[in-house]
Order: C-alpha cells, then sequence, then structure tokens
C-alpha cells in the first residue's frame, strides 16, 4: 500500500489525515505539534518533528501532501521533488512552484501545487469553463471564509495560517485586463455583493488567480476575497501598525463559533455563461474552510494513492491544479457532494 505524508496538522492537515485514514490509507501526520485527535489515532502513525527533518529519512515511493504555513513550505519543495516524490501541495506562497518544474521532470516527481478551494477548486471550474465555452470574455472569482455573524471586533477569524492572510492583504493583486497581466494594490475594486444567508458582505481584489494568468485564455479576469463590511476598513487604518502576533491573537480560529465558506465562479463568452456558487457551514465539528479546502486535497491524494498521477492527467513535472482532466473534478465535486458542501451550477445567456 502507498504510503501517504501529511506534512503540516493544523486545523486543514487535521480534516484531511482523519479522511484519508477513514478510507483504509496508510497514513503518516508529521508536525511539531499533532493534535490530540491525530496521536489518539491508532489509523495513523503520528510523528511529532520538523518537516524538515523528517524528509530525509524518505525513499521516495510516498505520496506527500504539503500543508507546511507557505513561508515553511515553499522551503522544503526542492527536496521533495529532487526525492522521486508525488506531491500535493497546499502551502500558499508568493513564489511560483512552476520553477521546479524540470527538476520534477528529472527526478520522476509529480507536484501539483494550490491544491484547495481557490486556489483549487476554483482553477478547476475556470479550465472547465474553457473547455465549454472557449475564449471567456470575463471570468471572476468571489471568495472568503466569514463568521455567520459580523462583531465589533474584525469579524474575521482565520482558519489557516493568519501570517498567510496578512500577506493576501499586502501582496499587489495580479488581474487580466483586456488580455493583459497587470498589478493593481491589494484591497482595491471594492464593491457590495450578495451572499445567501446575509444582508450583504464586501468584497476586494486580491492576488488569488496566479497560474491561470497564464493557463486561461480570456480577456478580463479577477479575484475578489469577501469579508463583512468594516473590516477591511479597519484594517487599512490599523492593520500595518498592529504587531503580527497581535493580529495572529486577534484573528484566532474559535471552534466554537459558527462561521461559513462561500465562493462564487462566473465566466462567460460572447453568448452564455457559467456559474458555479459553493456554500458551507461546516459539519460534525469541522469547520468549513477545513472541509472545502481539504476536500480537495484529500480528493487529490485518494486519487494519487489508488489510481495514480496519470489518472489525473498529469506526466511527472509540476501542475497548477486546472491541469487536471475532467475526471478528477468530477470526483472532486462527487466527494463534495457526499459530505454536504452545497454547489449549485447554473449555465445560462451572458446577453
Amino acid at each position: 500500500m502507498t504510503i501517504i505524508v501529511a506534512l503540516g496538522c493544523g486545523l486543514v492537515g487535521e480534516f484531511v489525515v482523519q479522511r484519508l485514514a477513514e478510507d483504509g490509507h496508510s497514513v503518516v501526520a508529521v508536525d511539531l505539534h499533532l493534535p490530540v485527535s491525530i496521536k489518539n489515532s491508532a489509523d495513523i502513525e503520528s510523528i511529532e518533528i520538523e518537516a524538515e527533518e523528517y524528509i530525509k529519512s524518505l525513499n521516495g515511493g510516498e505520496i506527500i501532501i504539503n500543508m507546511l504555513p507557505g513561508r515553511i513550505g515553499h522551503g522544503i519543495r526542492e527536496s521533495l521533488v529532487t526525492g522521486g516524490h508525488n506531491i500535493v501541495d497546499l502551502a500558499f506562497t508568493a513564489e511560483d512552484p512552476q520553477q521546479f518544474d524540470e527538476l520534477a521532470k528529472e527526478h520522476g516527481s509529480t507536484m501539483i501545487w494550490d491544491i484547495g478551494i481557490a486556489p483549487g477548486l476554483s482553477n478547476m471550474l475556470l479550465a472547465h469553463a474553457q473547455r465549454e465555452l472557449g475564449f471567456l470574455e470575463k471570468a471572476t472569482i468571489h471568495v472568503g471564509g466569514n463568521p455567520t455573524e459580523p462583531d465589533n471586533e474584525w469579524s474575521y477569524m482565520a482558519p489557516f495560517s493568519p501570517s498567510d492572510v496578512i500577506e493576501e492583504y499586502t501582496r499587489p493583486a495580479r488581474i487580466l485586463r483586456d488580455q493583459t497581466v497587470v498589478e493593481v494594490p491589494a484591497l482595491t475594486e471594492r464593491h457590495q455583493i450578495d451572499v445567501e444567508g446575509t444582508d450583504g458582505m464586501e468584497a476586494f481584489l486580491t492576488d488569488g488567480l496566479r497560474s491561470v494568468l497564464d493557463t486561461i485564455d480570456a480577456n478580463n479576469m479577477a479575484e475578489y476575497t469577501v469579508r463583512w463590511p468594516q473590516h477591511i476598513d479597519r484594517w487599512i487604518a490599523e492593520g500595518h501598525s498592529i504587531p503580527e502576533e497581535e493580529l495572529l491573537k486577534a484573528w484566532k480560529y474559535d471552534s466554537q463559533r459558527e462561521e461559513f465558506t462561500w465562493m462564487n465562479v462566473s465566466c462567460e463568452n460572447k453568448t452564455d455563461s457559467k456559474q458555479w456558487i459553493v456554500s458551507d457551514y461546516g459539519k460534525d465539528g469541522n469547520g468549513s474552510m477545513a472541509r472545502t479546502t481539504g476536500l480537495v486535497t484529500y480528493a487529490l491524494a485518494s486519487r494519487f494513492a489508488t489510481l495514480g498521477t496519470e489518472a489525473c492527467g498529469l506526466e511527472p513535472g509540476v501542475h497548477p491544479p486546472e491541469n487536471v482532466n475532467q475526471e478528477t473534478l468530477d470526483a472532486v465535486l462527487n466527494i463534495f457532494e457526499a459530505h454536504d458542501v452545497k454547489v449549485t451550477h447554473t449555465i445560462g445567456s451572458s446577453q
């Protein structure tokens, strides 16, 4: 049986590891401080050690899931591909993993990166829309994970590394305008957006498109992060002057607080349009962002282990999510349905 090694077991990692173990996969969970649920599981091998140290002991036949915070996760990518591993990578970084493509081919390694809900599933849906509609006149992604009710503070809690959220708020956003990639300041193009179950939320540009800027043929394309109104006002007014440690504490994830994840992917050509709305409110003690992000990661790792990377349409090398085949996208959507994540698909006219 192929061994799956999970590097990093935060909220998403814990969810992914548990799902894989429930399916009967041989799973090794690696982190400096593992969750009690992982350490107490008889079905999961638990190792508390730094990932950089652990990967030195691997022999190259394992499936690796890189779920470490971005700054750490990028630092081990070269070692993973030169080790000949097949890798599902969730470490969100400013650095482009495609730089390791030739190295991965040389060592027979297959890496798929930016695997989550957005980027991740959003990329797969954009690629599907392009297969169906051809050249896209317009493609937009709106996505966010938030508490179900605002508060008098930040109206936000980070379901993954808060440091990555800070980077998202400060890194310039790359978007597509008239078939040209342009950089604009993050947090701009702010607008109100209707989100089911709320009185309205706010969206703003962030640097989430990444690989699809090069792989999807479109005239205009952008990604917007969705938050409660006033959240970004406070960030603009105070965020840069607050020590990161204080923000990490203020945005700490509270598993007892109700929250939800919502994504809208809309695409159109000159005559037709396609739209997907994904929404989840968590289930069985697992938060919505851990579930939606984790289920995409779980689906790819499971297919790598049981069917092989070729069954996902991937050859040795480094691949963005949109490179997977239609069968893999269908498998991800079926897994969402099986876990009660709501996905609504609408086909219409762009007129």
